[in-house]
């Protein structure tokens, strides 16, 4: 159905009588107008024929009038969410037919994603701005989400009259369906002896920490999700769920609490967005229209706006589910429109979401699950204390979701304040970099980075456009930008917090779709983001600390896809001489002479065998052992 954004009009005895204004019928989508109809929208309602012969560019207005003709039949109006408003005090504008009748938006308003008119409706089947029916149709006609093929599928048949009683029926037994969702072990997992289950484990990388932990699943459809989120399962590409997925999901499903670890790249989003949509499908008590069921919060506008995406892909014609993305560097009216629809999950940065509340916009008191995406993140970008002063908010009762590709000590601290009871699942071994992903260290001095990188791309073996490279401030990558711009000639473009919001919203698309060779940036981009085109990914500058380097070379190797990572390495980086060295050679790359005859690293490794002799603790198994070592040791003095 569509949303309007616009406020209702409540009628006072001093009103001039006027005759109720409706929602748009058939005759009017047509262009001939009769106010005496009234019709709702339905998500996925469309009906009416397309001769097949018929060009593309007719589709859009053949399927105005067959969304017009469908809504009339197949659908049930929302109740309303204010029951203290009567039936006929009020007054609704009539839903625009036409483009050319919506005005232009102020500054700050919702844009229609089809001709940057107002935004003024939510179209509940892809939970996007339009301004009218027209662009609704164009809409649903242009999405690549298997959605046109389903109009025409649909049109290419006439409507039975005589059908749609059963079609009500039907949808009504969707969506009870769809909102008694509850997790089942499924027969066949429940049949797997405990050894079985051990060796599924072993071979995929997964392990456990807690009571009572939930089998991992083998197939999607071994959870039971209700069949529209199955199909938008598959329509997105997810065919098998990754081994972070296979263990997450039936935990999370189970209300439990979750501090999870696994490679970038290893598929962590989808596997707490499943539970977090499951669990506001259920049905819940009567609620504020500004109280979500699900919150997520993330340190980065990049990826909340990534998570959001994958969001919408998955609640796509589901009832009444609606997302609400709220970041800084945006403007806040548009997300403040939002929050009156009767959004079912949010997905925020802490400071944004923090300043909403302060202006008591939302309300967090329906929540029942918040995630914590890139636990560690937000400790080392300082935003531990707001994400402590939202759970203040958020109802006692919550389930939490904590996931990382690195969960340092500081991180586990947090976790056990947040959480009770949880389940830890570490994949693979913990805080190491994606085995997907062949990494190259490589000695360079500062002054011979460039002429480094020049021949980096000018190497056809190594050189896959796009081309990540990384650095450490805002103002390196702007001029190293200028400057593979300048000598190579390629496609280059900088990306750091600096530049605006629509700027960075841009860029990483032209990344996505192809449009850059090079991109030159800072650790924005280094955290979640799923570039999956992007097969290379230099580290012009060494990261601070080996957790950033595990997330940046991240970049190279996304859901399975190989990858390679450079790393520029010199005395300027000494400290991280051992953790890199410990890092990389279990992997068989080889390692600069420079880096393993450095008087740092050798001084670095002694220490650390010296802190290892001193951790010993004495047992009964190792006592002879540590009294041996002893003896042979004084002989020698």
């Amino acid at each position: 159905m569509f949303v309007p954004r616009s406020l209702k009009v409540k009628k006072t005895s001093d009103s001039p009588q006027v005759a109720k204004k409706c929602k748009v019928s058939v005759e009017e989508v047509k262009g001939t107008p009769d106010p005496s109809c009234s019709v709702t929208e339905t998500p996925n309602g469309i009906a009416g024929t397309i001769q097949k012969q018929e060009p593309v560019e007719t589709i859009a207005n053949s399927v105005t009038d067959s969304i017009a003709k469908s809504d009339s039949l197949c659908s049930e109006p929302d109740p309303p969410d204010d029951e203290s408003v009567g039936k006929d005090s009020e007054y609704e504008e009539p839903v625009k037919s036409f483009k050319k009748s919506q005005r232009w938006p102020e500054p700050g308003e919702p844009v229609c994603v089809m001709c940057g008119r107002y935004g003024e409706y939510i179209c509940d089947s892809t939970d996007n701005d339009v301004c009218s029916l027209e662009c609704k149709a164009s809409h649903l006609a242009c999405m690549g989400k298997g959605l046109l093929a389903d109009i025409l599928s649909r049109s290419q048949t006439t409507v039975d009259t005589s059908s749609q009683p059963a079609c009500s029926a039907l949808d009504t037994a969707v969506d009870e369906q769809e909102q008694d969702y509850s997790y089942r072990q499924e027969d066949f997992i429940s049949s797997l002896t405990e050894e079985q289950v051990q060796r599924v484990k072993r071979e995929l990388g997964i392990v456990t920490d807690g009571q009572d932990v939930s089998r991992p699943i083998i197939e999607f459809e071994h959870c039971r999700f209700p069949p529209v989120l199955s199909k938008n399962l598959s329509k997105a590409g997810y065919e098998a769920p990754t081994p972070i997925q296979m263990q997450m999901i039936p935990v999370a499903l189970s209300s439990r609490d979750v501090v999870a670890s696994a490679d970038t790249g290893s598929g962590k989003t989808m596997a707490f967005l499943l539970p977090v949509i499951i669990r506001a499908l259920q049905r819940q008590t009567r609620r504020a229209p500004s109280s979500p069921t699900g919150l997520i919060l993330t340190p980065t506008r990049e990826l909340a706006i990534q998570i959001e995406r994958q969001a919408k892909e998955l609640v796509m014609g589901l009832p009444n589910m609606r997302t609400a993305l709220l970041v800084g560097g945006m403007p806040m009216p548009p997300q403040l429109h939002r929050l009156k629809q009767s959004i079912k999950i949010i997905i925020a940065t802490p400071g944004r979401l923090l300043e909403i509340l302060k202006q008591k916009a939302v309300q967090l008191d329906g929540v029942k699950t918040i995630v914590v995406d890139e636990a560690d993140t937000m400790l080392k970008m300082g935003f531990q204390q707001q994400v402590l002063d939202i759970l203040e908010e958020v109802p006692k009762d919550r389930q939490t979701l904590l996931t990382s590709a690195t969960i340092p000590i500081a991180t586990e601290q947090l976790a056990e304040r947040l959480t009770q009871d949880p389940v830890r699942i570490t994949i693979g071994e913990k805080n190491q970099p994606c085995a997907d992903v062949r990494q190259i260290v490589l000695w360079v001095e500062e002054p011979s980075k460039k002429k480094k990188l020049f021949e980096i791309l000018n190497d056809r073996k190594l050189y896959q456009p796009p081309v990540v490279v990384f650095v450490d401030c805002k103002l390196g990558a702007d001029l190293l930008c200028e400057a593979v711009q300048k000598v190579m000639g390629l496609k280059t473009v900088a990306i750091h917090s600096d530049k605006t919001q629509h700027e960075r919203n841009r860029i990483l698309k032209g990344l996505l779709d192809g449009d850059f060779e090079v991109v030159v940036s800072t650790g924005v981009l280094g955290r979640g983001l799923d570039l999956v085109n992007v097969k290379l990914v230099v580290n012009f500058d060494m990261p601070s600390n080996m957790d950033e380097y595990v997330h940046q070379i991240g970049r190279a190797g996304r859901l399975g896809h190989r990858g390679t990572s450079i790393t520029f390495l010199n005395n300027s980086h000494k400290r991280l001489f051992l953790q890199i060295t410990n890092r990389v050679k279990p992997t068989g790359s080889q390692l600069p002479p420079q880096l393993l005859n450095s008087p740092y690293l050798h001084e670095q490794q002694r220490r650390e065998k010296q802190k290892r002799k001193e951790d010993t603790v004495v047992t009964k198994e190792n006592l002879l052992d540590i009294i041996r070592r002893h003896d042979r040791s004084s002989v020698r003095k």
